[in-house]
């Protein structure tokens, strides 16, 4: 059987953002049905290496700055004659690539894996809808606003994770690894885990005063509660605030532990093991994996009901909670000239503070049957197998029909 070729430009696969992980679960399942062969450019700031990376003979990737150019494409499309162009990531970085779409439409269709953080519909995007082919949305958030407009091509395909990366682990090894990577004095604490980048839009500053109004909600007698919050991330990240400042100033730096090294999946996911629930409060968040990661884990999550978080946090099926869900108290309409309109979701202090106080006074029994339900719901609603089948159809459906769906303009001399 001759395999079908995707050309595929995102974040590098081997590389540890989001977009870099998620296009590395896709590719290797794609490439398990013995159907695909795919050439990815892989794209970052700047790379260390430059040189080809072939990790299988269905598997190449070429790292490049950014995320392409014209001539790029138009080079490779002629060399490498692909079946399908797929694209993955904000759509600002690749106008370029939708403005030579009548091009790209003469050799092969364009798929794309989107997200949209937040309401209301962006029309400024409209044209780029129109310009692809297929669009798999990975939020059901994103999936709502666009499948009204262009119902014939869109479709909700969530991320998802395989079963061996994030999983629970056993008592035993979950005690020893919280004395390993928090110390004895800490092997009995409350742990709070939150791993996202030092950045305005996960409110890293915001979470510090809930934490400090949590811990005075529940101080008895002059005694703060035995508790830990564990932040996976740069304190002195310059997208951020100074995170060690703002922890002595707010005089909590005794209950907080900074994890700043970069980690693999198996360190992460002891990480989520030894906490008693992940926390997520950007005020806008396409998917927000670490969720999705703790879930897997059996470990409960408080997510503010914005974006991809609301299908994490509230089981949709009948709408009860996997741990916190956190309401929208206020929204904000922003912009910027590249992104004209969008709402900003806020949750306040106070109420992340008493979600943090419930899931503090959950009894051993309400812990167990908790943890026990968020990883069947995670399992089943964010099957990595099903996620796999839906992109492997789609993706098939697109290169059988593509053709005649296409509407090419057609230019017409006039006498």
């Amino acid at each position: 059987m001759q395999k079908k070729k995707i050309l595929m430009l995102s974040d590098h696969a081997l590389s540890t953002s989001g977009v870099g992980v998620q296009s590395r679960h896709l590719i290797n399942g794609l490439l398990h049905k013995g159907e695909w062969t795919i050439r990815q450019f892989g794209a970052a700031i700047k790379h260390n290496n430059y040189d080809v990376v072939q990790i299988s003979e269905d598997f190449i990737i070429k790292p490049i700055d950014g995320f392409g150019n014209r001539d790029l494409i138009r080079q490779t499309l002629a060399a490498e004659k692909p079946d399908l162009l797929l694209i993955f990531t904000d759509p600002r970085f690749f106008i370029w690539l939708w403005e030579i779409e009548d091009e790209i439409h003469q050799v092969c269709p364009i798929a794309y894996w989107h997200v949209w953080d937040n309401e209301p519909y962006p029309d400024f995007n409209t044209p780029y809808y129109e310009a692809t082919d297929l669009i798999n949305c990975h939020s059901h958030a994103t999936y709502q606003m666009l499948q009204k407009r262009f119902p014939d091509k869109t479709n909700f395909i969530p991320h998802a994770l395989p079963e061996g990366v994030f999983y629970p682990l056993d008592e035993n090894e979950i005690e020893q690894a919280k004395i390993n990577a928090l110390g004895p004095d800490r092997k009995d604490d409350f742990v709070v885990f939150w791993m996202n980048r030092n950045a305005r839009r996960k409110r890293p500053g915001d979470l510090l005063m809930a934490w400090k109004q949590f811990l005075d909600d529940n101080t008895v007698d002059g005694v703060r509660p035995v508790a830990t919050l564990l932040l996976h991330t740069d304190p002195q990240d310059g997208e951020g605030p100074n995170l060690f400042a703002m922890c002595d100033n707010l005089e909590i730096s005794e209950t907080v532990v900074f994890s700043r090294e970069r980690l693999d999946f198996e360190k992460i996911n002891i990480l989520h093991n030894i906490s008693d629930c992940c926390i997520n409060i950007s005020y806008a968040e396409g998917f927000g994996l670490a969720t999705l990661e703790a879930m897997q884990t059996g470990t409960p999550i408080i997510a503010l009901k914005t974006g991809g978080l609301t299908r994490q946090v509230v089981d949709h099926r009948d709408g009860s909670e996997n741990g916190v869900a956190l309401d929208v108290e206020l929204k904000t309409l922003v912009g910027s000239q590249s992104v004209p309109y969008i709402y900003e979701d806020y949750c306040s202090w106070p109420q992340i503070a008493s979600a943090l106080t419930k899931m503090y006074t959950l009894t051993p029994k309400e812990k167990k049957k908790l943890s026990e339900k968020v990883r069947a719901y995670a399992l089943e609603e964010f099957s990595y197998q099903k996620t796999i089948d839906m992109w492997n159809d789609s993706l098939n459906d697109l290169l059988k029909n593509w053709k005649s769906k296409y509407q090419r303009i057609v230019c017409e001399e006039i006498k």
